[in-house]
């Protein structure tokens, strides 16, 4: 009867284990799909400022020549 007990307790044991580690793996994965969703936001605005950079540096060069 006590081998019964301690055999369910272990699969209960291992249970919470598996449910913990899930949760981590969907934590990290998310934590990733964060991080690249952020980089991504980074890199457009990045590209946004050096494309703005070069109308304006067009907007410039044309207004010298009309001079």
């Amino acid at each position: 009867m006590d081998e019964d007990r301690v055999e369910g307790k272990a699969k209960e044991v291992e249970g919470e284990a598996q449910q913990k580690w899930g949760e981590a793996k969907d934590k990290a994965r998310d934590t990733w799909e964060d991080v690249e969703d952020k980089v991504e936001d980074v890199a457009d605005e990045v590209e946004d400022r050096v494309d703005g950079r070069g109308e304006r540096d067009g907007e410039v060069a044309d207004q010298s020549e009309s001079r």
